[in-house]
């Protein structure tokens, strides 16, 4: 059996937040989160699958989910990743940006 640990993430008035779960159908849940049925304070947002990882266990899920959901750094960079591709949409895509950017040390 296969378990699914994930993060979504989400904009809103409040700016990004991040959700960490797991399943054993990870589109099912998906779909769940994005239909209002899903986990209480994921409704009213619109989610996107940020990461996501498989385990042959649930016992290995759910460790792995406690972790996640205090892994602050991790989630922050997830975030900041996420962000980027909300503001420059051709950078999800693979594209090149056309905005000009600065570099600085």
């Amino acid at each position: 059996m296969d378990c699914h640990v994930y993060v979504l993430g989400s904009t809103g008035r409040g700016g990004i937040r991040t959700y960490v779960g797991w399943t054993l159908d990870l589109a099912r849940r998906l779909s769940q989160h994005n239909g209002g049925r899903g986990a209480r304070s994921t409704r009213g947002r619109v989610w996107v699958l940020l990461h996501s990882e498989c385990y042959g266990t649930r016992a290995e899920a759910m460790s792995r989910e406690w972790h996640l959901k205090r892994d602050r750094v991790f989630r922050r960079k997830l975030s900041q990743e996420y962000a980027q591709t909300v503001a420059d949409p051709a950078t999800a895509l693979g594209q090149r940006s056309t905005k000009a950017r600065s570099i600085t040390k």
